[in-house]
């Protein structure tokens, strides 16, 4: 484990004197304990500062001399943001990038995965993210995890957080855009992918006839695909995106159908 992770609930347990304390700093991932004294409180042998104000939704991570946000701020605000389940999501400039608000996005993962089936299959994760899909694709068997991130931030985020899955051995991860990348995979090397692209304002290049046809090409045969849409108020943004999606899915030679928030598809 790398160092402690702080968030307003640990902090409102790590008061100053309140002596022997059981909390978690890595997310909820485990547990520990930690001496707080009068001053600053000691874990492992090492001694910190209590935070003079701790905000919600932050995770705060030791930089070798003090506490600073999971934050970044190159364009686009980037930041960790805690759970009450334990396994965090992330923001870029407030719009919250796996669902939280029903399950765990961790467990979330964990269902969307298994669509795939991936036990013993070369997988295909298009736009990683904090790389619970990967996990769930090694943790479920896979021979092997291709993952694309084009955010050096996000990949960032990705080494601080204990839930992300470290690369090497049945992982590589690249960082990549997906788009630019695809035509240089090679055909029918992947028996499963994982495409779970930012929203169609924002990246509909992803979303676009061609990127389809190119996932159909770098899937074998019988391959499964899960495809994260949504679900966008057509009433309000004025498509139906899932029903665009397996439109086209269709039209690269896929069968697509509805599956909670996104689209399962099998490689005719």
């Amino acid at each position: 484990m790398g160092g402690p992770l702080l968030t307003r609930s640990v902090c409102d347990r790590l008061r100053p004197g309140a002596g022997r304390v059981k909390c978690s700093l890595d997310l909820d991932r485990s547990r520990t304990e930690v001496e707080a004294g009068a001053a600053a409180w000691t874990w492992q042998g090492a001694r910190y500062p209590y935070l003079e104000r701790c905000k919600d939704r932050t995770v705060y991570h030791w930089d070798g001399e003090s506490f600073q946000p999971v934050a970044r701020y190159a364009g686009s605000l980037i930041k960790l943001v805690p759970t009450e389940w334990g396994p965090p999501t992330f923001e870029i400039d407030g719009i919250k990038m796996l669902p939280t608000a029903q399950v765990s996005p961790y467990a979330d993962a964990e269902r969307k995965v298994a669509l795939v089936q991936p036990q013993g299959k070369a997988i295909l994760d298009t736009c990683g993210g904090l790389g619970y899909f990967a996990a769930w694709c090694l943790q479920g068997g896979a021979r092997q995890v291709q993952s694309f991130e084009k955010n050096a931030d996000v990949l960032w985020l990705r080494e601080l957080n204990p839930w992300s899955p470290e690369a090497g051995g049945a992982l590589a991860l690249e960082r990549g855009d997906i788009a630019q990348r695809i035509p240089s995979l090679p055909d029918a090397s992947f028996e499963a992918a994982l495409h779970d692209p930012p929203r169609f304002g924002t990246a509909g290049e992803l979303y676009s006839q061609a990127f389809y046809d190119q996932l159909a090409r770098v899937l074998k045969r019988n391959g499964r695909l899960f495809h994260y849409t949504g679900t966008p108020n057509k009433l309000t943004s004025g498509r139906d995106v899932p029903a665009e999606v397996a439109k086209r899915l269709r039209r690269a030679g896929f069968s697509a159908q509805p599956d909670g928030d996104g689209i399962l598809a099998l490689k005719r």
